[in-house]
């Protein structure tokens, strides 16, 4: 196996190695405390969650800029289902559901109007904002204490880590299983790859991206649930500029821009990059612009390596 092969399939956890190494000479042994670790887990949760979501649109070639929207609204269901006593269960069931309520929208618009989704999410993305507003009326929304607020909480539970960050694991096991062993995955990748070759095979494209879509939201209703965990409020102001987070987590993961590649564990160890360095850069000391600089220049070194791979293919 060559070098070049090993960076192609290796080279996020290569590049999270080499971070955390760097962190760990800065920082201090502490850094790799079991505490810290924790806590690196519970503040990937959230960017994790609705990064699964992505990692499927971004394999069929798609995108999705309104999850930022998505988890405030789904925070602001979530609290007002709670005030209204329709029960812990209920209530995440409606976050994740409006959730996928917007994916359902933002693919039929994209496939009946014909319109790129990169315009058309960045239009759902101020309607869902302002729905949550209005929902809301514009401040936050208190809610009574359930088990939700535990989701995230270190200790709250019998189990080594919070049950947010089990829920995580657990449905990216799921999404990689269906990314690679069924028949759904399989048609994501060939619509990515190319998508006219795709319908010419029988693929039904337009299905697809829908289901697609819906799944997306759904996974940012879920990461609006851990959200609200966190807060122990809905609050409609929350995750702006968080889609940026989430499609970054995809792209340093190994994930392609056109489409047709992409892995669940790649958009892991990407988020808990750049996790890590947050984490790193705040226990430091250092200012944000340093953590900014560094994460946006990991995100560049990823897409010019993707432009390689592909000029190479």
């Amino acid at each position: 196996m060559t070098a070049r092969t090993i960076v192609d399939r290796a080279g996020a956890l290569i590049g999270l190695a080499l971070v955390a190494a760097l962190f760990g000479m800065i920082v201090g042994a502490q850094f790799f405390a079991p505490t810290n670790l924790e806590l690196m887990a519970r503040q990937t949760a959230i960017v994790g969650m609705a990064a699964i979501g992505m990692t499927m649109a971004i394999v069929a070639g798609g995108i999705d800029l309104s999850v930022g929207s998505v988890i405030s609204l789904s925070t602001v269901v979530i609290a007002l289902l709670l005030r209204r006593d329709y029960g812990p269960w209920l209530a995440a069931l409606g976050g994740i559901g409006a959730g996928a309520v917007c994916g359902l929208a933002n693919g039929l618009l994209i496939t009946r109007l014909r319109v790129v989704p990169f315009i058309v999410t960045l239009g759902t993305m101020l309607v869902v904002r302002g729905a949550a507003k209005g929902l809301a009326d514009e401040r936050r929304i208190e809610a009574p204490a359930t088990w939700l607020n535990d989701l995230l909480r270190s200790g709250a539970h019998r189990a080594a880590l919070p049950l947010g960050i089990w829920l995580v694991v657990a449905l990216a096991l799921v999404v990689g299983a269906v990314l690679g062993y069924t028949r759904f995955g399989r048609h994501l990748f060939a619509i990515g790859s190319n998508e006219r070759m795709a319908r010419l095979c029988g693929v039904r494209v337009e299905r697809c991206k829908v289901a697609m879509y819906a799944i997306v939201s759904a996974f940012a209703g879920a990461a609006g649930l851990l959200q609200f965990s966190k807060l122990s409020v809905g609050d409609p102001t929350v995750a702006v500029g968080l889609e940026l987070d989430v499609i970054a987590a995809v792209i340093i993961g190994g994930g392609s821009l056109s489409g047709g590649r992409g892995t669940v564990v790649g958009t892991l160890v990407g988020a808990t990059i750049m996790t890590v360095i947050q984490i790193g850069c705040s226990q430091r000391g250092l200012p944000n612009w340093v953590q900014q600089i560094v994460t946006g220049g990991i995100i560049v070194a990823a897409v010019a390596l993707d432009r390689m791979r592909a000029g190479r293919a």
